[in-house]
């Protein structure tokens, strides 16, 4: 490569660099407000200029916003709604997926594509019906709504798991057969250990679901106390003289398990899209 060519790509990297920055920087300003409203004094909120730094610091808006409604119970709702959420999707979507990748059935690939097609309805369509059905199973106020369809599978992670295992050589499990392994230790011993990255993949996108959804809640739980954090949030919303910093308090705090699970996850999210499923 000439002096001149190396020159033009070091400006062009750079360039690139320049504006991805720039571009985080953007979109950072809306968390760095919510921040530093969550610590102001409520006079602060709307002064103009506005001022980035809270004079003083005040730690106990998160207190006081965590005090003034029940955000713990709230919290409660809603890692008990995610967590079994997760389990109900991890599970059944591995087992159909890996049952789509290997087993040579009739129907598979029309069972499949129907599968797919599910995707193409969008949540407007079938909110109407499955309110109904769920009002008929006296399931209204409670969280079964939430989680039970859950362990039923969801589309677009069969499919994501199923494109994995099919990369995965079939060589291992006709190793593992030999050896006297049955299908499920064949899927527990040999595809899972291979699958982490996908599998970390789908919990984080069932997480952020499952965590900030909002209209599924509102839908099915009127009363207070089975209330999620977004339904809790919007409620404190609503409330005559609403308090902007601990309102802005309580978004941090709902926010912040999102944020985190997605950082420790990443480096396995990374390496769904690009690893194959072999290791070494």
């Amino acid at each position: 490569m000439t002096t001149t060519n190396r020159g033009r790509l070091l400006l062009k990297n750079s360039l690139i660099y320049v504006l991805l920055a720039i571009g985080s920087l953007v979109m950072l300003v809306p968390f760095a407000w919510m921040l530093s409203t969550s610590l102001k004094e409520s006079y602060q909120v709307f002064t103009w200029p506005p001022k980035w730094i809270p004079d003083p610091v005040k730690w106990v808006n998160y207190k006081t916003a965590f005090t003034s409604l029940p955000f713990g119970q709230w919290f409660n709702n809603t890692v008990v709604i995610t967590v079994l959420s997760i389990v109900g999707a991890v599970v059944s979507c591995v087992i159909v997926s890996y049952g789509f990748a290997r087993f040579k059935a009739r129907g598979r690939s029309f069972l499949f594509i129907l599968t797919l097609a599910t995707m193409m309805l969008p949540d407007t369509v079938t909110m109407i019906p499955k309110f109904y059905m769920f009002t008929q199973f006296g399931w209204i106020n409670t969280f079964y709504p939430l989680i039970v369809p859950l362990f039923f599978g969801k589309a677009y992670f069969v499919f994501l798991l199923r494109q994995f295992f099919m990369s995965i050589p079939a060589d291992l499990e006709e190793a593992a057969k030999i050896d006297g392994a049955s299908t499920f230790g064949i899927l527990w011993r040999v595809i899972l250990p291979l699958t982490v990255p996908a599998i970390v993949t789908i919990t984080i996108f069932q997480f952020n679901d499952s965590w900030k959804d909002f209209m599924q809640p509102i839908l099915y739980l009127s009363k207070p106390e089975l209330y999620t954090l977004t339904l809790g949030i919007n409620f404190f919303k609503s409330q005559n003289n609403v308090q902007w910093n601990y309102l802005m308090a309580a978004s941090m705090v709902t926010m912040l398990p999102s944020l985190l699970f997605y950082f420790i996850g990443q480096k396995y999210f990374v390496e769904s899209i690009t690893l194959t499923g072999m290791k070494g």
